[in-house]
């Protein structure tokens, strides 16, 4: 993807000048905003020397909870989480179990039982903003996301508020997508993406299939063992917890035209539209408008935020409230990854013939 898509859309904030709003009742802690007039995300800093973020965590959880529907995302800074162990106490603390990376749409690395690594994608592409699993049935409520190395240089994490994206978009678009919702369509088996084996976790056809029924995907099988999906989704969920309906889909980030234009003209010059890896459509299965792709593209820019990642931050994001990205990046990169609290979406039909 086009590196300039995250970086114009990043607020640039320099490190270590933060304006401080209050301290937690716990006394340990001190809370701050990045500068700027964001509040996306709060910075959690330990106020004495020594704090242990887990053991914090596991006694503050309705602290944590109520500051996270506040602002969206949370980034712990100066707790020195530098490994794996420490990290994955921190995710237990918060949330208990972990869940495993289910109908996956990007290649990640598998560091412990159930933490990867953030998307394995080439240092010089931009992973374009996006709500994890906003395809899926059942979806992880928090991302939890730890910087074991900096990069040298990018590598940010932006951040989007998914109630300032759906703000930015012109109501009679919004209002195109509500009463058709948005379809994805996925192509297995060509030899670019993930195989069907890796996404669905099986090499059984009938298991695949039983698990598309039941999460409303259409299947079609193909010559050369290669499977087409289809799967129409609604564009915005009302929050669990607050209530607030936000947008929350992957429209934009699947559809074609996202893409770096030197990859996009690759895949296009290789694959007719219907045979792309992914591409995403109306959920009637009508082209979307290029202009309305743009302003959606644009939605996402404005409500931006980027900082450079330290070495030992975590940051907790509400995955309804908040979108992430990915910044290109040169020099070694370690961000480990874990998703809990899963939600099952109950707000469409599933047709189980």
């Amino acid at each position: 993807m086009n590196p300039e898509l995250i970086q114009q859309a990043g607020k640039r904030l320099p490190p270590g000048r933060r304006r401080p709003v209050a301290l937690s009742q716990q006394g340990l802690v001190k809370t701050d905003y990045l500068e700027g007039d964001s509040r996306l995300p709060l910075v959690i800093q330990p106020r004495v020397d020594g704090v242990n973020l887990a053991a914090w965590a596991g006694a503050s959880r309705e602290f944590i909870e109520a500051q996270l529907l506040q602002h969206g995302a949370l980034l712990f800074q100066n707790f020195k989480v530098n490994t794996l162990g420490e990290f994955e106490k921190f995710v237990r603390a918060v949330c208990g179990d972990m869940m495993e990376y289910r109908e996956r749409s990007s290649p990640r690395s598998q560091m412990g039982e159930r933490v990867y690594t953030s998307t394995d994608y080439p240092e010089d592409q931009s992973i374009f903003p996006h709500n994890e699993h906003s395809y899926s049935r059942t979806f992880p409520t928090k991302l939890f996301f730890s910087c074991i190395t900096a990069a040298e240089s990018g590598g940010e994490t932006p951040l989007a508020d998914t109630r300032r994206v759906l703000a930015r978009i012109n109501p009679q678009i919004r209002k195109r997508f509500v009463e058709k919702n948005w379809m994805l369509v996925r192509n297995y088996g060509h030899g670019l993406g993930l195989p069907w084996q890796t996404v669905f976790r099986t090499t059984e056809r009938a298991v695949v299939e039983q698990y598309c029924r039941r999460e409303g995907i259409e299947t079609m099988w193909l010559d050369g063992d290669r499977l087409r999906t289809r799967q129409v989704r609604p564009v915005g969920i009302s929050h669990q917890r607050t209530g607030e309906w936000t947008w929350f889909n992957h429209a934009t980030f699947f559809h074609v035209s996202t893409l770096a234009p030197s990859i996009r003209e690759a895949l296009l010059s290789e694959f007719t539209e219907e045979e792309l890896p992914n591409n995403s459509y109306y959920g009637d299965g009508t082209a979307i408008e290029p202009d309305v792709l743009e302003e959606l593209r644009e939605a996402y820019r404005q409500a931006a935020v980027s900082f450079p990642w330290q070495a030992g931050s975590v940051i907790l994001l509400d995955n309804i409230l908040t979108a992430h990205a990915r910044n290109p990046f040169t020099g070694p990169r370690k961000i480990l990854f874990a998703m809990a609290d899963p939600f099952t979406r109950t707000d469409y039909a599933i047709d189980r013939a």
